[in-house]
């Protein structure tokens, strides 16, 4: 148990400290105009409380991303609590701080934008065709999963079929993109992102007041079940430590951020929130079942995920936890499908200087889209899925990398953004050369080509940088 409550604490700490050290570093000036006012149009620009814009933020990058992640990650032992917090508060936040805070400082520009400011016009084109395919899948996944899940509830007559739930999510995420931020996203999200902080606490809590044998970190090397950790860990556990998912999102709230004095709490604490929702997930996967490790996989093999939060809940929990695990496996990935449609629209709207202050035009936009994502239900593209994983990290890494050059532009010191760049050029770099869905090497060769792949980009970032920062010496 100590090594849960060392990871939690090391949260904790992370955000008073770290955190606030990240935003100074930054340079946040709560006496800037943010884009919320200067380019306030009452329907993506809206001024929002700084609560409600946290609970929206924590749900837009969580969604069920911490509680699945987090419990298949739990597979490879507690190294995972060393994932969770160190990759936290060091990659994760920073990557999300950066993420909304740099969309503040440029407008609300959407995340593609700023990394093209920053690293060319060829990364703002690929991150363009990257972005919109990240988050159509997101979005298409997240109407597939809970029509199912609803259809399959006992219910009888059309509320038993899929393709009724699949119409209503539909309709409903359509809504969600087109209207107002404040019409329906800003009254839905914080009361279901209340609930899912609700119910991490309540696993947590009663986690430890059962007193659940909850494994020590022994040996951060060893791999249960012959599962190699690195880079497989540092990929399976993505929400609840770093995603480039919550690059597309963050913007979403630059745009209704009062004050930059906020920005810590938004958007580095929105992360910290959701690596503590991981953290509890993982530490419950581990010690809730009968033989550890074990009997997690036993249940997983079984019914997956859902089935392990579902015992898990209400055996913590009660009658009540089940309720809570049944309403968070449905609305959570519906609250992270919409904002995903809606964060493609914005893209879009962006690429194309299209004002969106007309319902015409917000329609001609959307509309395309979800013709494009109701298609996409008729195939089973499981094999295309499997690439979200190795596309998610690498847009975080990317994500970071233009972070860093921002820093470099600012005058300011960019290890904070570089260093973990570089990290997560290794562990994609290593996992696309290993994986099944890769090029399926051995770790022989691919644990240097990793590191091999991350040292020449750092060089690279280096070379580039002094020359930038040279041409802005002389400008000067």
């Amino acid at each position: 148990m100590f090594s849960f409550l060392a990871a939690l604490a090391f949260l904790i700490i992370g955000y008073l400290v770290y955190g606030k050290w990240v935003d100074r570093h930054f340079g946040a000036d709560p006496d800037r105009k943010t884009p919320a006012y200067t380019m306030q149009d009452g329907v993506d620009f809206v001024p929002l409380p700084w609560h409600k814009i946290f609970l929206i933020q924590f749900l837009n990058i969580a969604g069920l991303g911490p509680i699945f992640g987090a419990i298949m990650g739990a597979l490879y032992g507690p190294v995972a609590f060393l994932w969770i917090a160190f990759g936290c508060i060091l990659g994760g936040a920073v990557h999300d701080y950066f993420s909304g805070m740099l969309s503040v400082r440029h407008q609300g520009q959407s995340i593609p934008e700023i990394v093209g400011n920053y690293l060319g016009e060829g990364s703002r084109k690929i991150m363009r065709i990257f972005s919109v395919i990240l988050l159509v899948l997101v979005g298409v996944v997240f109407m597939m999963g809970p029509a199912g899940l609803l259809a399959n509830l006992g219910m009888k007559g059309i509320f038993a079929e899929t393709n009724f739930w699949l119409a209503i999510i539909l309709a409903y995420y359509f809504i969600a993109t087109v209207l107002p931020i404040d019409k329906v996203i800003s009254k839905i999200y914080p009361v279901f992102g209340l609930t899912l902080l609700i119910m991490a606490v309540g696993v947590g809590g009663m986690m430890l007041v059962n007193g659940l044998p909850i494994p020590e970190i022994t040996d951060p090397l060893s791999h249960p079940q012959d599962l190699p950790a690195w880079p497989m860990l540092f990929v399976t556990i993505a929400c609840g430590a770093i995603s480039g998912f919550h690059a597309t999102q963050s913007p979403m709230m630059s745009r209704c951020l009062p004050t930059e004095a906020y920005g810590r709490r938004v958007f580095f604490g929105a992360m910290v929130a959701e690596g503590i929702v991981a953290l509890i997930w993982a530490a419950a996967a581990m010690s809730f079942f009968p033989n550890g490790l074990e009997g997690l996989n036993e249940v997983l093999a079984k019914g997956g995920a859902g089935l392990v939060v579902n015992e898990v809940s209400i055996g913590l929990m009660g009658t009540m936890g089940g309720m809570l695990a049944i309403l968070g496996v449905i609305a959570c990935p519906i609250t992270s499908g919409d904002t995903a449609f809606r964060s493609v629209r914005l893209i879009f709207a962006d690429a194309m200087n299209i004002n969106q202050t007309s319902i015409k035009n917000r329609l001609v936009l959307a509309l395309p889209v979800f013709a494009v994502s109701f298609a996409l239900t008729f195939i089973d593209f499981n094999i295309i899925w499997r690439y979200f994983a190795f596309s998610n990290q690498a847009m975080a890494t990317i994500v970071l990398w233009a972070s860093a050059m921002y820093m470099v532009h600012e005058d300011k010191s960019h290890w904070l953004a570089s260093l973990p760049a570089t990290f997560m050029t290794a562990v994609c770099t290593t996992y696309i050369l290993m994986a099944p869905e890769g090029l399926s090497l051995l770790p022989n060769i691919s644990y240097p080509a990793g590191i091999v792949a991350a040292i020449a980009s750092l060089v690279w970032f280096m070379t580039v940088a002094s020359k930038r920062k040279l041409a802005i010496t002389t400008s000067v």
